[in-house]
């Protein structure tokens, strides 16, 4: 990947990474309301930007257009990914693995040493992806998916 004035370029030379920044708000909803059927509220997300100390967000530009976003906790050396989306006419083009991929190393950058994540535990093929980056399956999280009472699967990496 190549730095370019707070950009890094993905290897397919065209899918951007950038911090976002609670101006990015508007971006963040489309891509948030079209790829979850509970989407976090806008008010959620400002409040991760103006009052989360610990939050740092990362977003996927794909074209000028954002077409994903990851979100992360770092609170010591631990980081905990709280949202990954890529928006449902973007998926399939492995612009969630870039993106993850380059949380991981924002991660690395700032001193964590540990990443954790909470997935239903019907979702097989984000499974699929964080285990290929190195998750490992950790515990299981009772009906913690309001919308269905979903149990979640805990997910956790070395770094």
């Amino acid at each position: 990947m190549v730095g370019i004035e707070g950009f890094r370029v993905s290897l397919d030379e065209a899918l951007l990474f950038r911090e976002a920044t609670v101006t990015d708000l508007k971006s963040i909803m489309n891509v948030e309301n079209a790829a979850f059927t509970v989407p976090w509220t806008e008010a959620a997300f400002r409040n991760e930007f103006i009052i989360n100390q610990y939050a740092y967000y990362l977003l996927a530009i794909y074209k000028e257009q954002v077409v994903g976003y990851a979100g992360v906790w770092l609170v010591l050396d631990e980081g905990h990914i709280t949202n990954i989306a890529i928006h449902p006419d973007y998926q399939g083009n492995h612009y969630g693995e870039a993106l993850l991929r380059e949380m991981i190393r924002v991660a690395k950058e700032r001193g964590i040493v540990r990443m954790t994540l909470e997935v239903r535990v019907s979702n097989d093929v984000a499974q699929g992806l964080y285990k290929k980056l190195g998750f490992q399956d950790g515990a299981i999280r009772k009906n913690y998916y309001p919308d269905t009472k979903e149990d979640a699967l805990v997910m956790w990496v070395d770094l």
